[in-house]
């Protein structure tokens, strides 16, 4: 057993925590404020190789293992969760599907301007009425004269809005038999007519990543559209969420760790009753159990993103990494605000936005109750 990371990995860790302390962190604030997705920061992103890091060179990517991916949102989260959003989903849910399940003429005409940072793909699977129960979706395609009639819509799809945006892979119901629906998967250019988007607002948390509601309105595209086979829409799905558990347990573990250290130095720098507040056993215990769940955090992770680069199974692992890291995020972001004391509630102190930030872990792509019934799945209950 070999823990240590190698010259590759160690040079992106160090390359992406520059690049968010010195771009990200400056603007974090403000940008959580004015609720503003940044289209210069997603090219930034795509200048440094960020997008499709995992894909080989003939389709844009940089031709690196999933943990480098992994590594690269864990540090964008330890600064903020917005960006770490917009990297992780466009990486799982947009890339992903598009090279795990499309074909070579699809991959060569969408990947390469999706490596770049100047275009965006996202996923559309929740609706309104289907978030855990994605066989609930009421969206359908109906294949007429050669092309797919869609008609629907989609709620919270992250980068599904942004100016960057150039389409998204739509899962939907393609037949019905016996009570049984069927899912098929489509690709939908923006632009399309009757497809709309619209960016949702108000929300607590990722205030400065995009998310947006799809509306499909006898939407038309060839029946070429289609991603992977008729029928295989859930498949495709659930291949999704796996390899997507492992990049929101990155954006638990890179918050937990950014909270972490917020809290380290406050209570090295807060004084009361003539010493600094980390010295007292109380907040002292306190940061000695977040270091120990951060340490056992990375360590699942990092062993599930090893599975997959070995091409063995790693869906209980995935979904083990994705549950404890949330909570983990959840834990940690919960006592560093109660290090902080009353300036832990206040947004001129960043540890409120992680606070806000680590609370979407526990209910995106697949809830902690949902990963639980995952793992119970696996281990025979």
């Amino acid at each position: 057993m070999n823990f240590d990371l190698s010259e590759e990995h160690k040079l992106i860790r160090e390359t992406v925590r520059e690049f968010a302390e010195r771009e990200i962190k400056p603007v974090a604030q403000e940008l959580d404020e004015k609720a503003e997705f940044s289209v210069s920061l997603t090219k930034r992103m795509g200048d440094l190789g960020l997008f499709g890091m995992y894909l080989p060179e003939k389709y844009g990517g940089q031709n690196l293992d999933t943990l480098s991916y992994i590594i690269a949102v864990e540090e964008l989260a330890r600064i903020d969760g917005s960006q770490a959003a917009t990297l992780a989903a466009h990486n799982s849910l947009g890339i992903g599907p598009l090279y795990y399940f499309g074909s070579e003429e699809q991959k060569l005409k969408y990947l390469p301007q999706l490596c770049t940072g100047e275009s965006l793909w996202s996923f559309g699977l929740t609706e309104p009425g289907a978030g855990s129960d994605s066989r609930g979706s009421k969206t359908t395609a109906e294949l007429v004269d050669d092309q797919w009639v869609i008609n629907g819509s989609k709620i919270f799809i992250t980068n599904g809005a942004s100016s960057l945006n150039i389409g998204s892979t739509v899962q939907a119901v393609s037949a019905e038999k016996d009570g049984k629906k069927q899912f098929s998967t489509i690709l939908v250019d923006a632009g399309t007519k009757g497809f709309k988007r619209a960016a949702m607002h108000n929300k607590m948390m990722w205030r400065a990543s995009d998310t947006a509601e799809l509306f499909f309105d006898d939407v038309r595209v060839p029946k070429e559209n289609l991603l992977g086979e008729i029928g295989q829409g859930s498949k495709i799905m659930l291949a999704t969420l796996d390899a997507g558990r492992l990049s929101i347990a990155a954006m638990g573990l890179g918050a937990a760790q950014g909270a972490y250290e917020l809290a380290l130095a406050y209570a090295q720098e807060r004084k009361q009753f003539g010493q600094p507040i980390s010295k007292f056993q109380i907040n002292a215990f306190k940061l000695a159990d977040m270091a120990m769940k951060i340490e056992l955090a990375r360590n699942l992770l990092y062993k599930a993103c090893w599975l997959k680069d070995e091409g063995r199974p790693f869906g209980l692992e995935a979904a083990m990494s994705k549950l404890y890291c949330s909570e983990i995020a959840k834990e940690v972001a919960d006592e560093a605000v109660q290090i902080h004391g009353g300036y832990g509630l206040m947004k001129d102190y960043a540890v409120e936005r992680f606070y806000r930030d680590q609370r979407l872990l526990q209910i995106g792509e697949g809830t902690s109750e949902i990963q639980r019934i995952v793992i119970s799945r696996y281990i025979g209950c």
